[in-house]
């Protein structure tokens, strides 16, 4: 096939679809002297006056986002979607092991078991986490995980729209909306969230009896403002209507203390895994988890790797199922993702598997007993309060004193500690002004916990 660039008129359309006049006006929020200008003058180091450079910018960088505050690095309470956690030394030693580096993409096994046999644990492990029979050898990210299980309902069910619990992340809400501009309608929004900050299963019932072309529901456990969701009353009311149950997670660890998504329920389960593999980088890259029932495998997005045996009965692992375009006829393919995010699968596999089943409780347990410790300081100062009082798990969202959420966080972040992520933040929510989001982990301390307090009650007299 040829290649075919944008034309004009595709590329106006793009920019009218954004509202933006012209592709330079998309760099316009980069100062012009940090703009690139060809050709480039960069003079040239030799190797040790090179990192000697590096090193004196990256001592401009604020320490450490997403550590404690121990050794004078930032302490941070941000997650909304990306929680970092814990990566024990291990992870990476394993990680550069040679065993798993094969010279071939999978597509030959006889010279790729390394790179196979990894896909397959991490296939493995996401069937665990997510109670679900089969899973994918990963996705770029979260986001558009949910965007593939929003295409894959349509397809198992051959109805077209998606409706979607108000707790969804924004991020993952946008990406679906993209995926489906080209083929349908945009997914619908239930815009009705109850007191407990779950979402309303009347007003989601009402939805499913007006609209008989419903595919899915998707919902968000725990959700975007850390409430853990009622799956299992979700899952009854889309089935009785014919739609399938999309449950997304931007937090895996909950499932060390929570029900895993498909005993309660859902026909297909996503979500985001970063956080358990490497810290959080400006940008990516994620790891998408993906999983459904075993009777969807063949509607399943990427490809999926199992276990046989050669010649001589020993084990081995091949790639038994690519449903994407290069390898079928396209119109036989469920997408046209191209790859798998295969260093940082395998850092959240090792990951798991040092952990084991107790070892996920219990760093799940730490992380609730935690926010409940946080919860409780938080929402004890004068003028703040719990946003929405249904359970959480490691996240939760408060109402800040003054009603200006931002201003808060900004203010904070000057004295080394982020405090959260405000509900309002650039392209999160509108309204939600006097909303934020605190984020606890296994990382934080006592000491920790009451510096946060301490600083949010100093910040917002």
């Amino acid at each position: 096939m040829r290649y075919i660039p944008h034309t004009e008129d595709d590329i106006a359309r793009m920019l009218r679809v954004i509202g933006k006049p012209s592709v330079a006006s998309l760099f316009e929020h980069i100062p012009e002297r940090l703009r690139v200008k060809r050709p480039l003058d960069i003079a040239p180091l030799d190797e040790g006056s090179l990192l000697a450079h590096l090193g004196e910018l990256g001592a401009h960088n604020r320490p450490a986002v997403g550590a404690t505050a121990r050794d004078g690095a930032a302490l941070s309470f941000l997650g909304a979607g990306l929680t970092p956690h814990t990566i024990p030394s291990a992870v990476d030693a394993l990680l550069m092991r040679s065993e798993w580096y094969t010279s071939y993409t999978p597509y030959q096994p006889e010279i790729s078991q390394g790179t196979l046999q990894a896909i397959f644990e991490f296939q493995t492990i996401v069937c665990e986490l997510f109670g679900l029979g089969v899973a994918n050898a990963s996705m770029y990210d979260g986001a558009t995980a949910a965007a593939e299980a929003v295409l894959m309902a349509r397809r198992i069910t051959g109805k077209h729209r998606a409706l979607i619990t108000p707790g969804l992340h924004p991020h993952y809400l946008q990406t679906i909306n993209t995926y489906l501009a080209g083929v349908a309608d945009h997914a619908s929004e239930s815009h009705k969230i109850g007191a407990d900050g779950r979402a309303g299963l009347q007003g989601i019932a009402a939805e499913l009896e007006r609209k008989d072309d419903v595919a899915c529901v998707v919902v968000q456990t725990p959700n975007f403002f850390g409430v853990v969701e009622d799956l299992k009353k979700l899952g009854e009311l889309a089935h009785a209507r014919g739609a399938l149950l999309v449950a997304v997670n931007t937090e895996p660890a909950a499932f060390g203390v929570l029900a895993p998504p498909g005993a309660l329920g859902a026909d297909i389960a996503v979500g985001e895994g970063i956080g358990l593999a490497i810290p959080p980088s400006l940008g990516g890259p994620g790891v998408g988890l993906f999983a459904a029932k075993s009777e969807h495998m063949r509607q399943m997005p990427g490809r999926l790797v199992g276990e046989t045996v050669d010649k001589d009965g020993r084990r081995g692992y091949v790639l038994t199922l690519a449903t994407r375009e290069q390898h079928i006829r396209r119109e036989k393919a469920t997408s046209n993702i191209c790859t798998n995010t295969g260093l940082i699968a395998l850092a959240f596999t090792i990951h798991l598997s040092l952990l084991g089943k107790r070892g996920l409780t219990e760093m799940a347990q730490l992380n609730l007993a935690k926010a409940e410790y946080a919860k409780q300081l938080v929402s004890s100062l004068r003028g703040f309060s719990l946003a929405y009082a249904g359970p959480t798990f490691n996240e939760f969202t408060v109402k800040v004193r003054g009603g200006d959420a931002k201003k808060i966080a900004d203010a904070l972040v000057e004295r080394g500690v982020y405090a959260g992520v405000p509900a309002n933040a650039p392209g999160l929510l509108t309204g939600h002004e006097d909303q934020l989001i605190v984020a606890v982990t296994e990382r934080h301390s006592k000491a920790d916990i009451e510096k946060l307090a301490k600083s949010l009650d100093e910040v917002a007299s």
